[in-house]
């Protein structure tokens, strides 16, 4: 029983140290019996569900031979995307396996003594070591999202896209003291002595006569727009200041459009080992194919090619692509395209990373949420449902049947009357997975609730929520779709797919691109609440990428953020004080943020043992789905574990691709801290993409 009451040890003690230290890990206990255990292997995600197995090996006396063995476990999520950790709140081990041990009363209960006492304990691992080494495959999406290529205008000089929602609509702005666009994210405003349109860009003011066109830096400005400006002024001083850029010039549209530029005429450097160029002198994602001659521009995670930079472009679908997209070497310039490149590791990655929930416990007694209409609530038919959908306010309302449902900042709530009060739902409408991609209330699809107790209620929310979906074999920003935005006394914006260079990366999600790194979007977001997106939501900045997102260093990053992305978290339920998550407990007795000084002290002690990494030992022993153990040694070649000894087997590809998905787990995982160490990316900076919301209206 010795033995038995080791491994529980070892087991329980993969505490909050579990996702940055090395595997294996080793325990000792006081009776001498050492145990390993190597690297567990997730095997199924289903919601806030993970199912996976471990190998493991325990020398019960110095000097004795190791036993080796595997157990399985299935476990309830809770996560915390920001960090990118996971703690695994109540366990159920599911079988324990030891070859060449086949009593079966002794591995009962081995059994019986794991499942009573490991779900009292907290233990924790890392979000990679699950993206990277899951074994389910993942079937690919079929929803209909939209792929027609947006305007795409090319400028070989400094410029800057300003997107207005549709025709601009001017109205009084009560705090400004001047009319204002309100349809834009952009600061634009029309002064009270000259009547021309003012738009802010950062360190520039540009002036023209018209809304939509015309903007030249501004000269001596109106006392209206001199006021503004040092109030503006006012209002960040002592607060860190994003890099500033010259704007170049402005570029207006009125319909969706991104914006590709090279700093001069286009210059190329070759991908090695591919016959693909990409523009050296340009932030964004273009390549010409010497094989086809065509140019090829990754937008929102979708690819669009041309014969000309000046276009027309035409969608191409991700596993369409010429074959070199995919030989991108990791560590290489313009790696970070590999994500948004069918059948590569890249792809693969995102896509079990676009399955992890953010999780958290709302407390029912406390929460509750506020819906504002703009007159009394308007509700349409949501195509191919039963369903309505409110229409004049920020919040994603539905209407089933006689309930009224509300998603908040990631929690359901409902309702007998559209207007409230609103409680915690432990319900969700049966055809909200009906809901199409055509539909502003798509992404509410993406916010699940998973059980519930007579106090709180486990609810969660993969990145579908904040606009990231897998389509395909990757994953892509946006539906696609341009959703016309609400018109009355107020306006409220809906989601966006393009205008703000929109890219991917493994640790910080979708953020806003590089046309917008020069602090121009900071400062027109002056007042009221964020453009699009969940409330107080706004993407982040994503800064200049240096190349080697995969492999190698790893990217650099500068926060520009402060105010763009609050507190650099895009964690949605950070947002509330009547949820409980992962890093945060909130209600009575609660905590903030744990900080990396402190985690060993969240760990739980248990006398007679200690926890160490594994000395010599190195982390690699495998297992396989039928528990047969096996380890690889330097050179490649595989042994597998038969009575007390190794035996040679043949090369296994499954065994292989263990191998080289842990060694990608401990890659990443060892990025994103040496990232975390250097001040650079900071906890809580993860990046989503926002949906319906708007952080509330602005009054017409």
């Amino acid at each position: 029983m010795n033995l038995t009451r080791s491994l529980l040890l070892l087991f329980l003690f993969i505490s909050a140290e579990y996702a940055y230290a090395q595997w294996p890990k080793e325990i000792t206990s006081k009776n001498g019996a050492v145990i390993t255990v190597y690297q567990p292997q997730p095997e199924k995600l289903d919601g806030n569900k993970i199912e996976g197995r471990a190998a493991f090996s325990a020398v019960e006396t110095p000097g004795t031979e190791p036993i080796f063995g595997v157990f399985w476990y299935t476990a309830t999520m809770a996560t915390d995307r920001d960090t990118r950790t996971m703690a695994l709140e109540s366990i159920k081990v599911n079988d324990v396996k030891l070859p060449g041990i086949t009593d079966e009363n002794k591995l009962l209960r081995l059994r019986q003594l794991l499942e009573i006492e490991i779900p009292t304990w907290q233990l924790t691992a890392s979000l990679d070591d699950i993206t990277a080494t899951i074994e389910q495959e993942q079937a690919y999406v079929g929803d209909e999202l939209k792929n027609d290529p947006p305007k795409i205008i090319y400028m070989s000089q400094p410029t800057t896209l300003v997107l207005i929602d549709g025709e601009p609509k001017l109205q009084d702005d009560k705090e400004l003291k001047m009319k204002r666009v309100i349809n834009s994210a952009f600061l634009i405003v029309q002064s009270t002595e000259d009547k021309k349109y003012y738009l802010n860009g950062g360190t520039t003011w540009f002036a023209s006569v018209s809304m939509k066109e015309g903007y030249q830096p501004a000269g001596t400005l109106p006392k209206s727009i001199t006021a503004l400006d040092q109030q503006m002024k006012k209002q960040q001083e002592g607060k860190p200041k994003p890099e500033q850029k010259p704007a170049g010039s402005i570029l207006v549209s009125t319909e969706p459009a991104e914006l590709i530029q090279s700093d001069g005429p286009a210059q190329y450097a070759n991908i090695p080992e591919t016959n693909l160029l990409y523009v050296s002198n340009s932030s964004d994602d273009l390549f010409k194919n010497i094989s086809d001659n065509q140019f090829y521009v990754l937008l929102s995670g979708r690819w669009y090619s041309s014969a000309k930079l000046e276009g027309p472009w035409a969608y191409v679908a991700s596993d369409k692509l010429p074959a070199d997209f995919a030989k991108i070497p990791e560590g290489s310039p313009k790696d970070n395209v590999l994500s948004s490149v069918a059948g590569t590791t890249a792809s693969k990655d995102a896509i079990h990373d676009a399955q992890v929930p953010q999780t958290a416990k709302v407390d029912r007694k406390t929460a509750t949420c506020t819906v504002t209409y703009d007159g009394e609530p308007k509700f349409e038919k949501i195509e191919g449902t039963s369903l309505e959908l409110a229409m004049n306010t920020s919040s994603t309302v539905l209407k089933a049947g006689s309930i009224y449902y509300c998603v908040d900042k990631g929690v359901w709530f409902s309702s007998s009357a559209a207007k409230g009060p609103w409680k915690v739902s432990d319900t969700r409408p049966k055809e909200v997975e009906q809901i199409p991609a055509s539909s502003t209330a798509y992404n509410v699809k993406y916010v699940y609730i998973y059980d519930t107790t007579p106090d709180v209620v486990y609810v969660g929310y993969t990145p579908g929520y904040m606009g990231c979906y897998v389509y395909g074999p990757t994953v892509v920003y946006g539906t696609g779709y341009y959703y016309y935005p609400w018109y009355g006394p107020y306006y409220y914006p809906r989601p966006v797919t393009y205008g703000f260079s929109m890219h991917y990366n493994p640790w910080t999600g979708w953020s806003m691109g590089f046309h917008y790194s020069s602090g121009f979007f900071h400062f027109s977001v002056y007042g009221g609440g964020g453009y699009w997106g969940p409330p107080v939501y706004r993407p982040p900045y994503y800064p200049p990428y240096r190349g080697g997102m995969y492999g190698g260093r790893g990217p650099t990053y500068i926060h520009n953020d402060i105010d763009i992305n609050a507190d650099r978290s895009n964690n949605i339920y950070n947002r509330r004080n009547d949820v409980s998550t992962k890093d945060i407990n909130r209600g009575q007795g609660a905590g903030n943020r744990p900080t990396a000084g402190t985690r060993d002290q969240q760990r739980p002690s248990q006398p007679g043992a200690s926890q160490q990494p594994a000395g010599g030992n190195r982390d690699n022993v495998y297992s396989d789905r039928n528990g047969n153990v096996y380890q690889r040694n330097d050179k490649g070649d595989w042994s597998q574990r038969q009575g007390n000894q190794w035996q040679n087997t043949p090369q296994s590809s499954q065994m292989d691709r263990d191998y080289q998905n842990r060694q990608r787990s401990a890659q990443q995982n060892s990025s994103f801290q040496q990232m975390n160490r250097g001040g650079n990316l900071g906890a809580g900076s993860r990046g989503g993409g926002g949906m319906r919301g708007g952080g509330g209206g602005r009054r017409r």
